[in-house]
């Protein structure tokens, strides 16, 4: 079989994929768009003005450190070498959301070993970080703040 007959239709799928989707088409089992509201409701109430307040931005506060473990990501056109490009990102909804999404497709992990990985492992993960998922939330105010919210949120859907 001629290899160009069978680059063009998967090359042809994948800009599909990324047009349809918005997405780079990554797969994250279990992220979906109800988890990432409710992520965003856990960090901020998913507030869409929130700037930047102690080094956390946008409406998922987003800090410098997790963007870059997050791979970077920036809006069209932007330059990740720029100052202020993670802000920037963090701050629009849409690309805080890719961040996202980077981060969770590095560090997502069944964190509570129940056996599934699903949007509670995804608010663990964002809220003790990528290494430390698995340790109780429950241990801080913060803590405690985000099982709440997160429950607020769940019970919504």
């Amino acid at each position: 079989m001629n290899k160009r007959v069978l680059f063009f239709p998967v090359c042809a799928y994948a800009v599909f994929l990324i047009w349809i989707t918005g997405s780079t088409g990554v797969f994250i089992s279990n992220l979906s768009e109800s988890c990432y509201r409710c992520l965003c409701h856990v960090s901020t109430k998913c507030d869409v003005s929130h700037g930047c307040t102690g080094g956390y931005c946008g409406p998922y506060n987003i800090s410098r450190v997790y963007w870059v473990d997050a791979g970077r990501v920036v809006l069209p056109d932007d330059d990740p070498e720029r100052n202020h490009a993670w802000q920037d990102c963090a701050r629009s909804y849409n690309c805080a959301k890719r961040i996202i999404e980077g981060y969770l497709q590095r560090f997502g992990k069944d964190c509570n070993s129940d056996g599934v990985t699903n949007c509670f492992d995804y608010m663990m993960v964002n809220g003790n970080g990528g290494y430390g998922c698995s340790a109780p939330l429950n241990r801080s105010v913060n803590g405690r703040k985000w099982l709440s919210r997160f429950e607020e949120c769940r019970r919504s859907l």
